[in-house]
């Protein structure tokens, strides 16, 4: 005897925004008739933050990971103890997308550190005999407010322009092993829209080394804590090659970066954790010099 489990949401992308009824169907697939001590579904959604071993040391992270924020978790009972026939059956349901309390639904996320996650379980029940069957599906949550809960813009939408010399480095011992170069160029806004790509140029006006790439890195900045510590790291998301090889001076070098979706979010600001992003401009040089400048930005939804 075996039964197959699968849940079809009726959205195909499968993104909803909170208070919107979550729809679709269990799929019972079984060669015979299997008894049952019943179908539960259960949806769940929690924030799970992680402590960096960076920070608070390898077995105060392992022992002290930050308890799950609850935002989601409810538990319907789809069918009583019974028989599932045998070949197809289709169960449908709807859930509704609500949070617990006072709560708030954050975007679907994918960190390192920090995780927000949404799942619909199905869950069978069978006699200690045989073994309980499960299947789970992620789904998305998208914002629809204007901005990423909890934090407002303060500075204004217009173009960040930059100039990098050898004089404006910082952290640099020895000035006078870098080599000449004047880089500028432009950030059209960074206060961005996920659904918009980042945007702007850089121009090599001069160099007196050989330049070896150009790269544009996407990198989020997770800070979490605890009454035993907190934690602030950055990690690299995506990282771009937009000019390789000694490029020509004096021409404008198009920067346009796509957001990826699951692994950005609009900046979050809370009271356990914080989610924002930063881009760096990379440029390396034939000795394997490089030269960074970052811009940090926000992400919102609208």
């Amino acid at each position: 005897m075996s039964i197959n489990v699968d849940i079809r949401l009726k959205r195909a992308n499968k993104i909803y925004h909170e208070n919107e009824i979550v729809a679709g169907l269990i799929l019972l697939q079984a060669n015979s008739d299997i008894k049952h001590d019943g179908i539960f579904l259960t949806m769940e959604g929690s924030v799970n933050l992680q402590l960096s071993s960076k920070n608070v040391g390898i077995f105060e992270a392992f022992y002290n990971s930050v308890k799950p924020i609850q935002l989601v978790q409810y538990t319907i009972d789809v069918a009583p103890a019974g028989k599932i026939p045998n070949g197809k059956t289709e169960i449908p349901f709807e859930l509704p997308l609500k949070p617990r309390g006072s709560k708030s639904l954050y975007e679907t996320y994918h960190g390192v550190f920090v995780n927000i996650q949404y799942v619909i379980k199905c869950d069978i029940k069978r006699s200690f005999l045989a073994k309980d069957v499960s299947k789970s599906l992620e789904f998305m949550i998208e914002d629809r407010t204007p901005i990423g809960k909890e934090i407002k813009p303060q500075e204004p939408v217009r173009p960040v322009t930059f100039k990098i010399v050898p004089e404006s480095l910082q952290n640099i011992r020895d000035k006078a092993s870098v080599p000449e170069f004047i880089i500028s160029g432009q950030i059209d806004k960074v206060i961005c829209k996920l659904s918009e790509p980042l945007t702007g140029q850089v121009i090599i006006e001069e160099t007196a080394a050989l330049i070896k790439s150009i790269e544009l890195q996407l990198v989020r900045v997770e800070t979490c804590g605890c009454a035993e510590g907190y934690s602030r790291d950055a990690t690299e998301i995506q990282n771009i090659q937009i000019g390789e090889g000694n490029v020509c001076t004096g021409i404008p070098i198009p920067i346009y970066m796509i957001f990826p979706r699951l692994f950005t979010c609009p900046t979050l600001n809370t009271s356990n954790f914080k989610i924002e992003f930063e881009v760096n401009l990379i440029v390396i040089f034939e000795d394997d010099y490089l030269v960074t400048e970052n811009f940090p930005i926000l992400l919102n939804r609208h």
